[in-house]
């Protein structure tokens, strides 16, 4: 407990950086490049922000916003792990964003997330993709499609 504890006070130099790493995951985010399923993981985050169905209640002192902070930095470290190499690099260069630093607030990230839940949330994206390949190939994708964004079916 107190070791998890001193790993979010580490945690403290990256918040500096959040505003840079937020432009660089929008911008990974609108770019076709980017695998869907990863932006699903986005998407996921923020639904479980926007919905308020917390793990732990927000009216909990300390650790109330905590499983907030938690789903999304799980939720951004998927995300830029399903970054293609050369994708990545060229918005880091891009947003004028220095690699070195990145690489080691990825990494301090990533510790602070046991190992098992780490582990476990790592096949998200494959499911994700499993899934999106059992709906495409069942024919239901255009009629889920029509139905999500509410337009009119393509011929």
């Amino acid at each position: 407990m107190i070791r998890r504890g001193l790993g979010l006070l580490a945690f403290l130099p990256v918040a500096s950086r959040i505003p840079a790493y937020a432009r660089l995951v929008w911008a990974l985010a609108l770019d076709d490049r980017m695998p869907g399923r990863h932006k699903a993981l986005l998407g996921g985050a923020l639904g479980y922000l926007v919905l308020g169905r917390d793990l732990v209640p927000d009216d909990v002192p300390l650790v109330g916003g905590l499983d907030d902070l938690v789903v999304v930095a799980m939720a951004v470290d998927l995300f830029i792990e399903g970054v293609p190499p050369d994708l990545l690099d060229e918005k880091l260069d891009e947003l004028e964003i220095d690699r070195v630093a990145f690489d080691r607030d990825i990494a301090q990230i990533g510790r602070l997330t046991p190992a098992p839940v780490r582990n476990v949330i790592r096949r998200i994206p494959g499911a994700l993709g499993a899934v999106g390949n059992v709906v495409e190939s069942s024919g239901v994708a255009p009629r889920l499609r029509t139905w999500i964004t509410r337009e009119e079916p393509r011929a």
